[in-house]
């Protein structure tokens, strides 16, 4: 234990799994005995760790919440008498009902386990319900709870976004808190470290307390925790910084002094830049949904084009090369360019590249529709006739091998319906769902030129150059671009920015400098392509307006904006 007049703190950024209570109590257990040994007077696990985050509804199950429950009880037996203390997330029933809800509601809830009992509980106060979050209908609202004694410093522990506001910060200073500890569970998106320190260097700073803030790692359906947990002394001034996306523990101690109890200066992580976090996210978000799913092994369509290419250096540092499989499945339209690209791809990468030709079933099936065909011209028809029999032998493959399948279309062709449904739609997980196509470009120049000990797949430059930089083309038709169809990508991307990600008006986009044919065309893509997304894969959440819980829009919608 630590020596008078200081706390030591043993701040574990760990990676749970959904509803895997026994699990992730296992894990718990191992986590507070390092601590334990340590030396630790407080073992801080991060919010809604014994559940997973998020469960979504789930966390109301009367069922579920009597396993976690159960588990709950299981920890807090776990903690001796004298031993350290266990701060850990779960949620809890409540017991009464807010309008329009059909069920008791349950809090999202922190416990401080203790000398073999549960010695207390804080509900959360603020419920996020924006973006990802849906929590003011899933939780009920908790009360501004106060500070708990642990070796002599009262702790105050306000859940997530309840530092996001002033006032559940001002509330606990008042009732005599000396220290924040602050367990989250705030899922990554570009630029979310700058918003998490501007808010907590704001609280420091109000209440003149230090805090000690600390988040999930790990993957969870559309959404990945970065970790990246920090420790701040009153003023804002930065004293601990845990590394990002790696679970990690990290002993904090804080000593009381003649101003009061501060955080003693420790390691300080680099934090990376935006392109690098990027990328890891897609990586750990890969991982963790193929092992989470009980899978070990992906496979995908490799054709020669940069998103594929991306895709499965994203899988390879993921899985490892061995464990990636990506097929080659050529028509009458692919070039030997496209061929040679996608051999040149697999072999930098050194994964396993068989070649599937697609022609011969495209003209079966060419022969059997001739009669009904007759007359008419082909068209889009036959082409995605082309990308739904490479969905059929992709998923057979998959079927045949236990292979997940991952599927390559990026943000800019899911929110202009640039994909077929049931053919290079079809996939489990989609790796850069929400990346647009110039930050594709820009993330395989960052990965040729990076190498860092996360990735399993091996250095260099695993991307050449020419597929880089050639024009997009889906080669389904002799010669065929992208840009028959849609405009460059560079300004379909700046328009779908301002369009999706910042909402702006057709009248404040054409304002901009973009010609409004090409913006009234953009807008009507984006609104009738909803019913291709709906039944889109799952991708992890990279930007502030992903498709799916961030942006949620109907299938059938005749608005459009023409002011």
């Amino acid at each position: 234990m630590a020596p008078p007049n200081t706390l030591r703190i043993y701040l574990a950024q760990a990676n749970p799994v959904a509803g895997d209570i026994a699990g992730n109590v296992a894990l718990a257990q191992k986590l507070l005995a390092e601590g334990e040994a340590a030396g630790a007077d407080l073992v801080v696990l991060p919010e809604m760790f014994l559940s997973g985050y998020q469960v979504l509804d789930l966390s109301v199950r009367p069922a579920f919440l009597r396993d976690v429950r159960a588990g709950l009880e299981v920890l807090a037996t776990a903690t001796r008498i004298g031993g350290a203390a266990l701060g850990v997330g779960a949620p809890i029933p409540g017991s009464t009902r807010e309008p329009g809800q059909d069920h008791a509601g349950a809090y999202n809830a922190y416990h401080l386990l203790q000398d073999g009992a549960i010695r207390a509980s804080f509900n959360k106060h603020h419920r996020p319900n924006y973006g990802v979050f849906d929590e003011k209908r899933l939780y009920l609202e908790g009360q501004i709870s106060g500070p708990v004694e642990i070796a002599g410093c009262r702790v105050g522990f306000p859940i997530c976004e309840d530092m996001w506001f002033e006032d559940v910060a001002e509330g606990m200073a008042e009732s005599g808190t000396e220290l924040f500890v602050i367990p989250n569970g705030s899922p990554y998106a570009r630029g979310k470290y700058d918003t998490r320190i501007h808010h907590m260097v704001a609280r420091s700073v109000e209440t003149e307390l230090p805090v000690a803030y600390l988040n999930l790692v790990g993957g969870q359906d559309d959404q990945v925790f970065d970790g990246g947990s920090f420790a701040l002394n009153p003023g804002g001034a930065l004293m601990v910084q845990m590394p990002f996306f790696d679970e990690a523990a990290q002993m904090v101690e804080v000593r009381h002094t003649n101003h009061g109890w501060r955080i003693d200066e420790g390691p300080r992580a680099e934090v990376p830049e935006p392109a690098e976090t990027d990328y890891r996210a897609m990586v750990e978000a890969t991982r963790d949904y193929v092992g989470k799913s009980g899978f070990k092994r992906v496979l995908l369509g490799l054709s020669g084009g940069v998103d594929s290419a991306l895709v499965a250096a994203i899988a390879a540092d993921a899985l490892g090369p061995g464990n990636v499989r990506c097929v080659m499945l050529p028509s009458r339209y692919t070039s030997q360019t496209s061929l040679e690209d996608a051999a040149q791809v697999a072999e930098a990468l050194e994964v396993k590249h068989p070649e599937i030709s697609i022609s011969g079933a495209a003209s079966a099936i060419g022969q059997g529709l001739a009669a009904e065909f007759e007359g008419l011209e082909p068209d889009i028809t036959e082409e995605n006739i082309q990308s739904r029999l490479r969905g059929v032998y992709l998923m057979a493959l998959s079927n045949k091998f236990g292979e997940l399948l991952l599927t390559t279309g990026n943000k800019s062709e899911m929110a202009v319906g640039y994909a077929t449904l049931y053919g290079d739609m079809n996939g489990a997980y989609n790796p850069i769902k929400d990346l647009y196509k110039t930050r594709v470009f820009e993330t395989c120049r960052w990965r040729n030129a990076n190498h860092r000990p996360w990735m399993k797949g091996p250095a260099g430059q695993m991307i050449p150059t020419r597929v880089i930089e050639k024009p997009p083309s889906a080669e389904l038709r002799e010669d065929q671009k992208d840009e028959d169809s849609l405009p460059p990508y560079d300004v379909l991307d700046a328009i779908l920015q301002m369009m999706v990600e910042e909402q702006l008006s057709t009248d404040e986009i054409i304002a901009a400098g973009f010609e409004r044919e090409t913006v009234m065309k953009v807008q009507s893509l984006l609104y009738i392509s909803e019913f291709k997304r709906f039944q889109s894969a799952p991708g992890v959440k990279l930007t502030k307006r992903a498709f799916w819980l961030d942006r949620r829009y109907p299938i059938v919608n005749r608005w459009r904006d023409k002011s």
